[in-house]
């Protein structure tokens, strides 16, 4: 540029009118506003969910594990920090009986839900049109405005020995099967509850595969049941698991079950809670088993999502 030119834009700007201070002032405010706004505002957003879980999960959680170093003395909870109880439970045979069957039966349910759940899933998700689709969702969550109790007891009606399956099975010359007060009937029941919500989520995962890669592979040769196993299952993955994880939890934490058509002999851990609270009174135990059950599901849940989000798949 030439000196000529230096000294055009020197006059230019010194021609040019000074910005007002307090311009500059309110840009500079707005801006800091916005910034602080934009600090906030997933913070209120996010701020409910923190509250709720803290008042109606994590503090009660914390109290009953403060409650399981307490003892009882003449029936009255007594302040104290004792292992006691905890030796006393963990030591129990019969804890871990109640345990290995509570771990049994939520397994089963959780396998089996999923295992005879995904044939219905995967015909609504990926074969029929989308009408069809949202009818079998509809039709999917109407047991869940029945009362699940009276589900159970309907289940112990049919299982019973002169229940409607026995006395079918007894024209063909079969039975009758002890089909209640077992793990079978806790099993039924359990499915009785989780099987349309592990149907739900399947259906939900199964619907967002990508048709493209089924057609892919129906192109380079791949059967029917190959399309399934090597392409849907992976692409759904994470679906298919976590359906599974809900599963297991709402099994292994279920009371009615148990009760209503397992016979509640022997007792799962749920049954056992109750046992400590209304034959002892003995809260602090009933902690005990109720925080080692705690524990299990959140180390079923993190099992749960390192399988459904581990690297080389899950994630689209």
């Amino acid at each position: 540029m030439t000196e000529g030119g230096r000294k055009s834009d020197r006059e230019l700007r010194r021609a040019a009118p000074a910005e007002d201070p307090s311009a500059v002032a309110s840009r500079g405010g707005a801006r800091g506003v916005r910034a602080l706004a934009e600090r906030i505002f997933p913070v209120a957003w996010g701020a409910p969910l923190v509250v709720w879980q803290g008042v109606f999960y994590l503090a009660p959680f914390l109290f009953m594990l403060v409650l399981t170093f307490w003892i009882v003395q003449n029936f009255r909870l007594t302040p104290d920090a004792t292992l006691e109880n905890w030796a006393k439970i963990l030591a129990t045979g019969y804890f871990w009986d109640a345990y290995g069957r509570s771990l049994l039966g939520a397994g089963i349910a959780a396998l089996a839900g999923s295992v005879l759940a995904f044939p219905c899933a995967y015909v609504l998700g990926l074969k029929v049109s989308p009408q069809a689709r949202l009818l079998g969702a509809c039709l999917l969550i109407t047991p869940f405005f029945t009362s699940y109790l009276v589900r159970a007891f309907t289940w112990r009606t049919m299982l019973g020995d002169n229940g409607v399956i026995n006395v079918a099975l007894g024209y063909v010359g079969l039975g009758p099967f002890q089909m209640i007060d077992n793990l079978f009937g806790t099993v039924v029941g359990y499915l009785t509850l989780v099987f349309p919500l592990i149907l739900v989520l399947q259906l939900l995962s199964l619907s967002f595969v990508d048709r493209r890669l089924i057609e892919a592979a129906h192109n380079l040769g791949c059967g029917g049941l190959r399309v399934v196993l090597v392409v849907v299952v992976p692409a759904a993955r994470v679906g298919l698991v976590l359906a599974a994880a809900f599963a297991f939890v709402l099994s292994f934490g279920d009371f009615v079950s148990p009760q209503t058509l397992g016979g509640s002999n022997p007792p799962t851990l749920s049954l056992l809670v109750v046992e400590q609270i209304r034959g002892a009174f003995h809260w602090p135990r009933a902690s005990v088993i109720a925080v080692v059950m705690v524990a299990t599901l959140l180390s079923v849940i993190a099992a749960s999502m390192a399988l459904a989000y581990r690297s080389g798949g899950g994630r689209r």
